[in-house]
């Protein structure tokens, strides 16, 4: 990231008046301040101002992966001609020490700089920028430009040296010693330079000597920066592990895993399951919750007010005598059988992610222990959860601003760090637009500062206000509107504005089709081709995806006009044979595949979308910035008829000559062929190919 330099801080001036007198208005006060010389003559000539990226003008962190470089860019200009320096400024959050990064700039007409940082941890950093006025530069360039006029250049040269003459001044003062070599080197250089200045009489030989690249090089190492100016504002930058951005997700009921009918499933059943998950490619193993559930208005099969012996209940209604969010269901197995499921997954280098509900029911020992933490009725019965006309008996929520809440949020964090401590890492967070936004910016904060691993995935379809905050605050990834985009132009739309907005910088989608609340329209009583496509569009625009255990199977059993699955496992066991006929596990197996050997689709900022003359095929791709790796998918959005019609490459993107000819490989299909010039023909079909991947070579390279 460069050299390491220690920098002062820097105060801006701030603007106040000797004098503030109120005069009402039409019922408004106005407070005048008097102009003060003093504060206006000691402000900086400098402007840096539009420095990008940053997020609600600073307030909240800018998201980027470990091994990333992100390039920060700023206008930045004075009045009249001189010449600026500045640097990108970086440091560790916990840290005062700041290395710096160069600045150039890239447009002059719109005084546009551009830097780069490169993470190389999982932490907070900060980030801010610097300019200065470039005194050697400035004069170089001026007295260069007058000896190619013509004109004499006899002061000037004494002026350059002078410059010069400070520096040496400044450098024998100083007690900088960040270079101690190239220090010692610089003084001994620019020392002779003058002495052979001195001693020369002869204008065009001081002149090449003053004006020499090696001298350049030397005063650039040693600008005078006591009046630098530096960006009002210090930014902040979450530098999250790699799957963060890159994974793919397989969701699971544990109690579901089992073989015999009506039997619940246990821990056990659920790691013998583990090296197939892997088989088909996943990387995340995400549970749902694992604790107690209660028996006070437990809910039966599809949702029933009716709790018939035998039914399990949801495991959304955490809480019973056997303990709460620290304990286990113990008809899963024990502590020991959890461990054992983590340990395997790790094996098989997998990561367990845990479901984090902050809701119980009213059997959780929270409300004997810690009846503060709750809210109660007028009659004393305590108040269950509602989103009218929508009731859940079977769930109580916790009070976050109640008079007790300071306790409550401490318990929640330290449940946070209980599973941390056992190997947990990811946690999804159910419906965490219902809870305190302030608690959550909060506890992410406190986990990530012990265990900056952490991940967070906020389970949150609701308003894009509410989901882009709980992104801001700090949650790692983000549930989005992509089960319910259907059409190219939705889809184009959509994730048009999520990866070339200002959204991409801290708003990371993980596509899942279907989750237990949600089977949508698109898929009841679809055929097997619907399932593929969904899968398909999940698992290329988005590096990151989730899938609902017996998606495998495309289960298409939804309720007539809602969007919710028949006989839901969030209210009952299922048993599945993982291998039944029309089954797509090769299917997910050959594109998790192809998403590890390519590293375009571990992308996320890279996906462009390309014209198709049908409006049922989307054409999209994804290309490295060196342009080493390319991808393309021509995928049908119709699950029931045939589509064909011409998609065309964007070879001048591609590094493609006009005209010219690129490799293509057809990925899932394997078949191999030349293209020339950027005009495909391709035919899709629900009995074989919903989609074609390509992977393509330039033959005929522009660049």
């Amino acid at each position: 990231m460069g050299r390491e330099r220690k920098i002062k801080p820097k105060k801006t001036p701030v603007l106040t008046g000797s004098d503030v007198s109120n005069v009402s208005k039409r019922g408004w006060v106005i407070k005048e301040k008097k102009n003060r010389l003093s504060d206006y003559a000691a402000s900086s000539p400098i402007t840096i101002e539009h420095v990008s990226p940053q997020i609600s003008a600073g307030r909240f962190a800018v998201k980027r992966e470990v091994g990333d470089t992100m390039e920060v860019t700023a206008s930045i200009f004075k009045d009249g001609h001189d010449l600026l320096k500045a640097v990108v400024l970086c440091r560790h959050a916990d840290s005062d020490e700041w290395w710096e990064s160069p600045m150039y700039e890239v447009n002059h007409g719109l005084a546009l700089w551009s830097g780069s940082l490169w993470f190389g941890d999982n932490t907070r950093y900060i980030y801010t920028i610097e300019a200065w006025v470039d005194e050697f530069g400035t004069w170089r360039d001026g007295t260069m430009k007058k000896r190619e006029a013509g004109q004499g250049v006899a002061l000037e040269l004494v002026e350059g040296a002078d410059i010069i003459r400070k520096t040496l001044e400044r450098l024998a003062a100083s007690a900088d010693v960040r270079d101690p070599d190239a220090r010692e080197h610089d003084i001994a250089f620019l020392s002779d330079v003058l002495a052979r200045f001195d001693a020369s009489q002869d204008e065009y030989e001081c002149a090449n000597l003053l004006m020499s690249d090696e001298v350049l090089d030397a005063m650039d190492r040693w600008p005078d920066r006591d009046k630098a100016t530096r960006y009002d504002r210090e930014l902040e930058v979450f530098v999250d592990r790699e799957r963060a951005r890159f994974g793919a997700w397989y969701e699971m009921d544990v109690r579901s895993q089992g073989t015999q009918e009506g039997v619940h499933g246990t821990f056990k059943d659920g790691e013998a399951r583990l090296p197939e998950i892997k088989e088909m490619g996943f990387d995340v193993v995400y549970l749902l919750p694992i604790h107690p559930i209660g028996h006070t208005h437990r809910k039966g099969k599809n949702n029933s007010l009716v709790c018939e012996p035998g039914d399990v209940g949801s495991p959304y209604a955490i809480g019973s005598e056997e303990g709460g969010h620290k304990a286990i269901h113990p008809q899963l197995g024990t502590m020991d059988d959890f461990r054992s499921f983590v340990r395997r997954a790790r094996e098989l280098d997998m990561e367990v992610a845990l479901d984090f509900a902050i809701q119980c029911s009213p059997d959780h020992p929270w409300i004997k222990e810690h009846p503060e933490w709750f809210t109660f009725r007028p009659d004393g019965t305590i108040k269950y959860a509602e989103n009218p006309p929508k009731k859940y008996q079977d769930i109580v929520n916790v009070d976050f601003y109640g008079p007790q809440g300071d306790s409550l949020w401490i318990e929640l964090r330290d449940t946070f760090l209980f599973w941390a401590k056992e190997g947990i890492r990811i946690f999804r967070i159910d419906n965490p637009h219902t809870k305190s936004v302030p608690f959550w910016e909060w506890v992410i904060r406190e986990v990530q500062s012990v265990y900056p691993d952490t991940l967070f995935l906020a389970e949150a379809f609701t308003r894009p206000p509410m989901m882009q905050m709980l992104a801001k605050i700090g949650f790692t990834q983000s549930y989005s509107y992509f089960t319910w985009r259907e059409t190219r132009k939705e889809l184009e739309e959509y994730f048009t504005e999520l990866t070339q907005t200002d959204l991409k910088e801290y708003f990371r989608p993980n596509l899942f089709p279907t989750t237990p609340d949600i089977m949508p329209f698109y898929l009841h009583d679809a055929p097997r081709s619907a399932f593929i496509i969904r899968f398909i569009l999940a698992a290329t625009l988005s590096p990151s995806y989730g899938m609902l255990n017996g998606y495998e199977l495309c289960e298409n059993d939804g309720i007539y006009g809602k969007e919710e699955f028949n006989n839901s496992e969030k209210y009952e066991i299922r048993v599945r044979d993982w291998n039944a006929d029309g089954n797509i596990k090769d299917l997910i197996s050959q594109i998790n595949w192809i998403r590890g050997e390519n590293y375009a689709l571990q992308l996320y900022e890279n996906l462009r979308f390309y014209g198709s003359e049908n409006e049922n095929i989307m054409f999209y791709g994804k290309m490295t910035e060196d342009r080493g790796n390319m991808i393309f998918v021509a995928i049908s959005l119709d699950p029931w008829h045939g589509q064909a019609g011409r998609v065309w490459f964007p070879t001048d993107e591609m590094g493609v000559a006009p005209g010219g000819r690129f490799w293509v490989e057809e990925l899932m299909s394997g078949r191999q062929f030349e293209v020339r010039g950027s005009e495909l023909w391709v035919n899709l079909y629900p009995a074989g190919n919903q989609a074609e991947i390509y992977r393509v070579t330039p033959i005929d390279r522009a660049w």
